[in-house]
């Protein structure tokens, strides 16, 4: 089973294998504190598109419909996750505020229908 949730949240043991897929470090938050097991920075969408995009709910679609093309370039990093959530439920880690409109929702999308195809 693959879950999003933000890395500020209170980590449980329902969580599994917790991996940030952020490409910053969150703000204000001590690695010592993260309580995560894998921080994969490389699968987040590139700067550019995560600048332009900047959490707004408008460009939501087309963020989507980016970020869904930039995965099909990170096949390695890609092929890293599935292969975790395939032994363990995994948990992915994002630092925005919106719950809905993020990198990890789209990742967690794409990582499913993968899986199904598989």
């Amino acid at each position: 089973m693959i879950k999003v949730k933000r890395v500020y949240e209170q980590s449980s043991d329902l969580d599994g294998l917790r991996v940030l897929v952020d490409r910053l470090w969150p703000r204000g938050l001590k690695k010592s504190e993260a309580s995560l097991d894998l921080w994969i920075k490389e699968i987040a969408p590139e700067n550019r598109l995560r600048k332009w995009f900047s959490h707004d709910p408008e460009k939501w679609e087309e963020f989507r419909k980016c970020y869904l093309k930039e995965l099909e370039q990170k096949e390695e990093y890609v092929q890293e996750l599935l292969g975790k959530a395939r032994e363990t439920d995994i948990t992915l880690l994002y630092a925005a505020k919106n719950e809905v409109f993020n990198n990890a929702t789209v990742l967690k999308e794409y990582l499913e229908s993968r899986l199904k195809v598989q």
